[in-house]
């Protein structure tokens, strides 16, 4: 191997810029950081963006190492022969060690008419376009809110408190990953602001038109603007370059986050499913996961065995407005426990792990190895200890 090493980094979320700065340890190794726009996304604020509450943006100056290159383009392919990924604009970027951190957007809905009519928020450009939607709507056009998870949750109570008449569509329960305590607290919270809550059976979203959304149940809402935040997906990069994937794409890893195909191609972020077993989407998961690509790399480069992944989640942050809002409280595994925490402390909290979100890249920038994280082995073990037993099951029944 050549003396200096180069590193390139797929996609400039939280995982990707956790990754380039920590990779940055190393004097012989050169970081190459893509990504298709020229400023970081704070994803976690794309609701305020759409609310008009906040930009969602920062300069990538900030949360980037000095010696980090920022190539303002999009990965197109990547020749895992040939080592090196090729770029829309032409170009081709050659690298020893590849860290794959496209991360995620919306899914295709699968709806009739969704994708002609319904707004999607997974990514900067679409909160933008929908933030010049909403300014165009009148104030008192009804605004449907479809999806029960967090993004769903926060915009409708964004909207709502801005002033908008707004129905949530659950299409099943209400924050499905909540306590049902924090669950039941949610609703109040939903109700106090004037958000409509649909949910449970029969609310499933089966059309979507440009004045109204059509329920399994037969009910027709009017919607003059209608905001879809159910369910994500990824882009489509590591199946088109002939690399292994799960059923929605991520790429397939072992639990030291490295490709099952190529020890030279590592995952971070939304993007990896290690053993397929992916982590819950979130920045919670994408800064440690994007630490420990990095560290992966650089063990090898060491001549050193790489560590599987340790990850332990602490909970869920949920924004209400921007006077309240939720931290519901989990175990390591990422399954929900009775306490949380509401009203304005939970907004407090929400607002500091929003700032803290990014501290973290800049502290990691400032000083490259310093990034921490919980830890939550046990949980991963049994999870790998259920999927044997599942697999053992099926094939006795054969």
């Amino acid at each position: 191997m050549a003396e200096n090493t180069e590193v390139v980094v797929i996609g400039g979320g939280y995982a990707g810029v956790m990754a380039a700065n920590r990779l940055t340890q190393r004097d012989d190794v050169s970081v190459t950081l893509i990504n298709a726009r020229p400023d970081f996304v704070e994803r976690i604020r794309l609701h305020q963006l759409a609310g008009g509450t906040h930009a969602a943006v920062n300069d990538y100056r900030k949360v980037l190492g000095e010696r980090v290159r920022l190539v303002v383009d999009t990965v197109t392919r990547i020749d895992a022969t040939g080592r090196g990924v090729e770029l829309a604009s032409g170009g081709t970027v050659g690298y020893d060690y590849l860290i794959y951190a496209v991360g995620s957007g919306s899914a295709d809905p699968g709806v009739p008419g969704a994708a002609e009519f319904a707004h999607p928020i997974a990514t900067f450009e679409e909160a933008r376009r929908l933030r010049s939607v909403l300014d165009a709507a009148p104030a008192t056009a009804p605004v449907t809110v479809v999806g029960a998870g967090p993004t769903g949750i926060e915009t409708a109570a964004e909207l709502a408190e801005a002033g908008r008449t707004v129905t949530l569509v659950c299409g099943g329960p209400l924050g499905p990953y909540l306590h049902p305590k924090g669950r039941r607290s949610l609703a109040k919270r939903l109700a106090g602001l004037g958000v409509s809550v649909l949910q449970g059976p029969g609310t499933k979203v089966t059309e979507v038109s440009g004045d109204a959304v059509r329920l399994g149940d037969g009910r027709e809402l009017p919607s003059g603007v209608t905001i879809w935040t159910a369910g994500f997906g990824v882009p489509d990069l590591a199946a088109r370059s002939g690399l292994s994937t799960d059923t929605l794409g991520r790429l397939l890893t072992d639990e030291t986050l490295t490709s099952v195909d190529d020890e030279r191609i590592v995952a971070a972020g939304d993007s990896a499913a290690p053993s397929d077993m992916p982590f819950r989407m979130s920045c919670q998961a994408a800064g440690p996961l994007g630490a420990h690509a990095a560290d992966t790399v650089l063990s090898r480069i060491a001549s050193k065995r790489p560590t599987p992944i340790d990850l332990g989640f602490a909970g869920q942050c949920i924004s209400l407005g921007r006077r309240t809002g939720m931290f519901q409280f989990a175990h390591k595994d990422d399954t929900a426990k009775r306490l949380h925490v509401g009203g304005r402390t939970g907004a407090k909290v929400k607002e500091l792990v929003c700032r803290l979100t990014v501290k973290q890249l800049v502290d990691e920038a400032r000083k490259p190895g310093s990034h921490t994280w919980a830890k939550g082995e046990q949980g991963r073990r049994l999870l790998r200890a259920q999927r044997r037993e599942t697999a053992a099951t099926a094939e006795q029944s054969v």
